[in-house]
């Protein structure tokens, strides 16, 4: 099985190290690409400038709350865009409002999952977007 490609993007430095961590933990066979916020996401996306050797990620990992775009005009961007519109998002934040929720799915995220406050529940849902992503799901 191949390393999955995942693109994590999210503007706390220390959401992305815990992430990193829990992906390591659970033994996930991956390669990490970070976006700090959604214009550096479609720079990195759209092969723009330093990015331009940057691997197709096979899912994306997307908060809501972050500078210069937020998670919604970058799922917008992303769905509505013939070359991206395929790649798996999971939105991967810590808002548990109903009105988020909803929100993420008329914008047609592939899941929405709420970042966990402990690195053990953290691990947890790295090991589940694994067995669900990797080795349940078909990706293109």
């Amino acid at each position: 099985m191949r390393p999955i490609n995942i693109l994590h993007i999210d503007d706390s430095e220390g959401d992305i190290m815990l992430m990193q961590h829990a992906f390591e933990e659970a033994k996930f066979s991956h390669s990490l690409a970070i976006a700090k916020n959604g214009y550096e996401a479609l720079l990195y996306l759209h092969k723009i400038g330093s990015n331009k050797d940057s691997v197709n990620p096979d899912l994306i990992l997307l908060d809501i709350n972050m500078p210069l775009m937020d998670g919604y005009e970058v799922l917008d961007t992303i769905k509505n865009d013939e070359k991206t519109k395929h790649i798996p998002v999971i939105m991967f934040t810590t808002s548990s409002s109903e009105k988020d929720i909803l929100k993420s799915y008329q914008k047609h995220v592939n899941s929405y999952v709420i970042k966990p406050e402990n690195l053990d529940d953290l691990t947890d849902v790295a090991k589940s977007i694994q067995d669900f992503w990797v080795k349940t799901a078909c990706l293109p």
